[in-house]
């Protein structure tokens, strides 16, 4: 079965503040992770430090989550912007006959060029 597409059935896609928040979600999952194998592998080689072993621990895996989720989570509203002009053409598709419709790379330039003159 196809997926559905965002605007039907009076559906919306995630909005900025989901995706900002499904990125900081990964990244810091992702960072935890990293957090904890480099934090065990530096206090393996050098010891735990004045502040113990699960403390030190816990500030390479807090930091590394942070770090992490921070950039995934710019990254992942970024990545998912989408052009307008695909957009447009992605609904004209849709509405003439259901199916996406893929447009070859020099009929994309000539969308692009009639749109920006």
């Amino acid at each position: 079965m196809p997926p559905v597409p965002a605007g039907a059935g009076g559906m919306a896609g995630p909005s900025t503040l989901d995706k900002a928040k499904m990125g900081a979600m990964m990244g810091s999952s992702v960072g935890l992770i990293i957090g904890f194998i480099f934090g065990a592998t530096n206090i393996i080689r050098f010891g735990p430090g004045p502040n113990g072993m699960l403390r030190t621990l816990g500030q390479y895996m807090v930091g590394s989550a942070a770090t992490f989720g921070f950039f995934m989570s710019i990254g992942t509203t970024i990545r998912t912007e989408s052009s307008p002009i695909m957009t447009e053409a992605f609904r004209r598709a849709q509405a003439r006959n259901g199916r996406p419709l893929i447009m070859p790379l020099d009929r994309m330039r000539r969308v692009r060029e009639a749109v920006s003159s």
